[in-house]
């Protein structure tokens, strides 16, 4: 047992738990920490706000599905409607929120939640100053830097999400969400990291994987974070081949259910098609079973007809017309994790359209 683990069990017999608990984690790590007391009146408060928090985006999710399945139905509420209500909705939690900080002033945490809470809405320009807040507080959590990250990543400077992203893993190198938020930001703003970090854009790609390989050494079981390191890949150029089909044959391993593996096939029959491997690309195609991937299905298998037509020297065969429903776009994402990129991912140095937003704190 070692020594952090020893002093730890021991402060959990403390009279004063939290206060002892914090004390041997400075003592063992040097870093400060501040460990609320459940039994604390203002904390029992604002684990009923949070409750309160989650509630009202559970509600308003529900209500955004019930809504979309009877407007398909010919009914439901206009766009302008639902937002009322769920404006209205949302006004309860934040005034609530507002009356707990005007008498709990020093309370980091709830600066932070609620500024989590101001993101989560759209409200990103008023997020900041409350999670600058908590940072002021508090600068030892490290979910304040990681959802300020997120915020310089998306409106502000994304060289200070570089820096913000590394204090957070500084202060919990246990926490994955970090590390796959790090090497998001870093991939998706390659020229930003080149200049920040002084390395050619092969390193940049280096560093964005180093990142996601941690991420998932912490959370081997995360499905969606397994497809988006291996979506990865497209973005790279040359194409890094037996580490592309690494990545995508682990995230087979891991898939839970048969959607998520056909998404997984739909991916290795592309890469195969890319590498000219068009026997292994159908083969791929051919394993799919779920009439969703219909038209990927169709559109990778009429790709691969074209190349070898263009390699045979042959003219190709001209694609069937096609047309979207009214009002919907064509969208070649899949659920469950398995996102599909367009067939010519850009390589533009900046986003790939391929990865997940990087996320706020698991637990701020």
């Amino acid at each position: 047992m070692n020594d952090l683990l020893t002093a730890l069990l021991g402060a959990l017999i403390s009279t004063n738990m939290p206060v002892a608990t914090s004390n041997v984690i400075q003592q063992q790590t040097g870093i400060s920490v501040s460990i609320p007391d459940p039994q604390d009146p203002a904390e029992q408060e604002f684990e009923r706000l949070l409750e309160l928090d989650d509630a009202a985006q559970g509600e308003v999710d529900d209500w955004i599905r019930e809504n979309e399945a009877f407007v398909a139905q010919g009914g439901g509420l206009t766009r302008a409607e639902l937002n009322i209500k769920i404006l209205q909705r949302f006004d309860t939690v934040r005034t609530n929120y507002l009356a707990f900080l005007a008498t709990h002033t020093n309370h980091a945490r709830a600066y932070l939640a609620y500024g989590s809470f101001l993101n989560d809405i759209g409200s990103e320009a008023e997020s900041v100053e409350y999670m600058e807040k908590a940072l002021e507080l508090d600068p030892s959590n490290p979910a304040a830097w990681n959802n300020l990250a997120n915020y310089h990543g998306h409106r502000g400077n994304v060289k200070t999400a570089f820096d913000y992203y590394a204090r957070a893993i500084a202060l919990n190198p246990n926490e994955p969400v970090y590390y796959q938020n790090y090497g998001t930001t870093v991939f998706l703003f390659r020229k930003d990291a080149k200049e920040h970090f002084g390395i050619t854009e092969q390193e940049v790609f280096d560093k964005a994987l180093a990142l996601y390989a941690q991420s998932l050494r912490l959370d081997p079981v995360n499905f969606p974070l397994a497809t988006d390191i291996a979506q990865t890949y497209y973005g790279i150029k040359p194409l890094r081949t037996n580490e592309a089909f690494m990545a995508w044959n682990y995230a087979m391993s891991i898939a839970r259910d048969q959607i998520e593996r056909d998404g997984v096939h739909i991916h290795l029959a592309r890469l195969n098609r890319e590498i000219g491997n068009y026997d292994e690309a159908r083969h791929q195609l051919g394993i799919i079973t779920n009439a969703m991937y219909a038209e990927l299905k169709e559109r990778i298998a009429r790709s691969i007809e074209e190349e070898e037509a263009e390699a045979r020297g042959e003219p190709a065969a001209e694609a069937p017309e096609t047309r979207d429903a009214p009002g919907m776009m064509q969208s070649d994402s899949e659920p469950s994790g398995a996102a599909t990129p367009p067939e010519d991912a850009p390589d533009d140095g900046e986003s790939d359209g391929t990865h997940q937003e990087p996320g706020g704190d698991p637990d701020p």
